[in-house]
């Protein structure tokens, strides 16, 4: 009627989520999200708020704009968080995140896919771990935080996101071997940017070193044996070009040392890739 209520708009909380609920299940999004706010906006604090608040991130996840979505659920949580199901909305939260690691574009205003970001996807990820972090997922998402780094080809931020999961939650073997095995394998990554640089290379052979005698059972043993055996091969050849260098010049003690220090790291590499056989 003229001057009336709005027909998606009811007198009580109950009445308005109905409203809300049937709009989304009818995939009316743009109806349900109206019915929705509405209901959080009038009763913010009645028993119905909670499901409005989901329904409000369903709606905004289901139109693409991942990135309010994602905000719209931490106002539930934040909000309602004895209310809702932690899990299943951290579990939306968690599959947002993937996407935009997985390439998907932020959106300029909300409105515009234009750019990648791994150090806002990161966020997300930490986001979700300070939600639930006794959660199931709070460990993967720790762990995709070191993916997003090294996708930015952030080697040392990787390094210590892998390994806060290996110390958070070195009571779930499965997770630390993995954040372990990753750590080993974003200072390998690190050590072959640019110049090669010794002192990564050594804190990628530590690592390869504890996660092997840690899990020995573990299937990616022989791949980290053979990176070990990567690793010392290069320093070899460091160490053979600084003998060289010091020879050149008439300093026969240094390039000695270096000369050494070669025969040294070969016969570990040696050793290394005939324990991998």
């Amino acid at each position: 009627p003229v001057g009336g209520e709005p027909g998606w708009r009811r007198a009580k909380a109950k009445d308005q989520l109905i409203v809300a609920q049937e709009a989304f299940d009818k995939k009316d999004y743009a109806l349900a999200l109206k019915a929705a706010r509405f209901l959080v906006k009038q009763w913010p604090h009645s028993d119905y708020a909670p499901q409005a608040q989901y329904i409000i991130g369903r709606c905004i996840e289901m139109q693409g704009n991942d990135e309010r979505a994602f905000k719209a659920y931490q106002k539930l949580l934040q909000n309602y968080p004895k209310s809702v199901s932690y899990d299943e909305v951290l579990g939306r939260q968690f599959e947002i995140a993937n996407r935009f690691l997985a390439g998907q574009r932020f959106k300029l205003w909300g409105l515009f896919p234009l750019y990648t970001s791994m150090d806002k996807t990161a966020d997300l990820y930490d986001q979700i771990v300070k939600n639930g972090p006794y959660s199931d997922l709070a460990p993967q998402a720790q762990l995709k935080i070191g993916a997003a780094r090294e996708k930015q080809s952030n080697f040392p931020e990787a390094v210590k996101a892998y390994e806060r999961a290996a110390d958070r939650y070195n009571d779930r073997p499965q997770i630390a071997a993995d954040a372990l095995f990753k750590q080993g394998v974003a200072y390998y990554r690190q050590a072959a940017t640019a110049d090669y640089d010794q002192h990564t290379a050594a804190l990628a052979i530590a690592t390869f070193g504890d996660f092997m005698a840690l899990y020995t059972s573990e299937s990616r043993v022989p791949e980290a044996q053979k990176m070990i055996s990567a690793l010392r091969t290069e320093q070899g050849r460091g160490h053979f070009e600084n003998a060289k260098f010091y020879e050149r010049h008439g300093r026969w003690q240094a390039a000695a040392i270096y000369y050494n220090e070669v025969v040294r790291v070969l016969m570990a590499a040696y050793q290394s890739a005939e324990q991998g056989k």
